[in-house]
């Protein structure tokens, strides 16, 4: 299991940004495609975006696309997730994890049943 701390959440004005970090305790984390997902309270644990080993491909929901940006440093096994034009339907739990394709195609699941405590961001309008 890799092991997974997510950071850089808070509360911020609509049109706003953040920056989401999440570390991975993995010996290989190049060897992982990794993604982020958001839980809003009431519904379920929803993809956001996904990003391949080098970092060379990426994907993500239509609910996000051009606004948030996924990236990532293997030198520090670090994903992160950059998101502008916050809207106040952005507000959830942040949460990485590493990431293999669904059953359904161009869906993208969990491929582990860990999770880190995730990350707290509120927009405000």
């Amino acid at each position: 299991q890799v092991q997974l701390a997510e950071s850089g959440g808070g509360l911020v004005q609509a049109g706003g940004s953040l920056r989401l970090s999440c570390v991975a305790t993995a010996r290989t984390f190049n060897a992982y495609i990794m993604g982020w997902f958001r839980q809003s309270p009431g519904k379920e644990r929803e993809f956001v975006a996904v990003i391949t080993w080098a970092g060379g491909t990426t994907y993500y929901a239509d609910s996000v696309q051009d606004r948030f940006t996924i990236s990532r440093d293997n030198a520090k096994n670090t994903v992160y997730l950059q998101m502008n034009r916050l809207k106040p339907e952005d507000t959830a739990v942040y949460y990485c994890n590493t990431v293999t394709p669904g059953t359904d195609p161009g869906t993208w699941e969990p491929a582990q049943d860990s999770w880190g405590q995730g990350t707290q961001v509120t927009v405000f309008s």
